[in-house]
């Protein structure tokens, strides 16, 4: 794992101290009263937590280089993450991909018998930043309270590698999970696809580009997905200044992600553009109240249930784009947490 500097270690325990004070001493050191958007009212770890991030002038990504933005989003990433015990076995892999090898961790939890449950992890980061070391305490969790083996996939990023380059890595990873998985101690009719953000589009992608394979994915886990990259629904003007992702990041990483215009309505870059959703997999879909991405995904969803696919659909109304990443920090990210395992535990069964 990627080790933080002295610096940022300092910051994390502090941050979490902080983040830890009762919740009226968290609110006066938010500052002002609730916060409420369209009927949702922000938890108020996360408004003290986005108070803290504005008074440490943490960069935003579109004023950096993108090796500044990796660098940040790797800091970002590990400062409240999650902590978990032990794995049985944590090791690095090379697959074979359409663009060269495709670097993979694979998370196996102590305890699992096989051949085992597994899920094909894709990490978020707007297609341009994120690995495998960001997240990693993510997959660790998941793999620990989901109890399935995580292939989490190091998929090749823009602006180096534009589209289609991403969702082509993606797919390529999970169809030799299910070609190696003998080897890898996993069940072919038991390995899930799932991600978060930029992640969970592609994992969005390969339930459809696999739909005419002998071996589809059983289950699709999207965490707060981004599905539309053209940016046309509402919570993206209503939500997108002052709650951690915001609209200005976004069209950065778009930019730095597609080739041009054309790609926008592109289902393998915006699944939402998906004439036909019948015959994926079934799909847990989680969004967040303060997310810009929250309405789309909540549209997926519908689309998802009207074209026949078992559907569960949930909006964590007070938390942020990015909970996920923040529940070693923020408590009240916990809960939801233990849902999104809870789910891909059930839709592996």
């Amino acid at each position: 794992m990627l080790r933080l500097s002295l610096v940022d270690r300092l910051q994390s325990r502090v941050a979490r101290a902080l983040l830890s004070l009762p919740e009226p001493a968290q609110r006066l050191l938010a500052g002002g009263g609730a916060i409420v958007r369209d009927g949702h009212t922000l938890d108020v770890q996360v408004q003290h937590m986005l108070a803290l991030q504005r008074r440490l002038g943490r960069a935003e990504f579109e004023r950096l280089t993108v090796a500044q933005a990796r660098r940040e989003m790797e800091v970002n990433a590990l400062v409240l993450a999650p902590r978990t015990g032990p794995m049985e076995q944590v090791r690095d892999d090379r697959f074979p991909g359409p663009g060269g090898e495709i670097p993979v961790r694979v998370f196996r939890p102590r305890g699992l018998g096989r051949p085992s449950p597994a899920l094909v992890y894709f990490h978020g980061g707007g297609f341009v930043v994120g690995s495998v070391e960001s997240h990693d305490p993510v997959c660790r969790l998941l793999a620990e309270e989901a109890r399935c083996v995580v292939i989490s996939v190091e998929y090749r990023l823009g602006p180096e590698h534009r589209f289609p380059a991403a969702p082509d890595d993606a797919l390529a990873a999970f169809r030799r999970v299910v070609a190696t998985a003998d080897a890898l101690g996993v069940d072919p009719r038991r390995i899930a696809v799932g991600g978060d953000s930029a992640g969970g589009n592609l994992a969005a992608v390969v339930s459809l580009d696999t739909r005419g394979d002998a071996v589809r994915p059983a289950f699709q886990l999207l965490i707060y997905p981004a599905v539309d990259l053209t940016m046309s629904f509402p919570s993206i003007r209503t939500l997108g200044e002052g709650f951690f992702l915001e609209r200005a990041k976004m069209a950065w990483f778009i930019e730095h992600y597609l080739r041009g215009e054309a790609d926008k309505t592109d289902p393998r870059a915006s699944p939402w553009f998906a004439p036909d959703l019948a015959g994926v997999p079934a799909a847990a879909v989680f969004t967040a109240g303060f997310d810009p991405l929250r309405d789309e995904g909540q549209a997926y969803a519908k689309k998802l249930a009207e074209a026949g696919v078992p559907t569960t659909y949930t909006c964590h109304g007070s938390m942020f784009h990015g909970f996920l990443n923040t529940c070693g920090g923020l408590s009240n990210a916990r809960a939801p947490v233990n849902e999104i395992a809870a789910a891909l535990r059930r839709g592996l069964a």
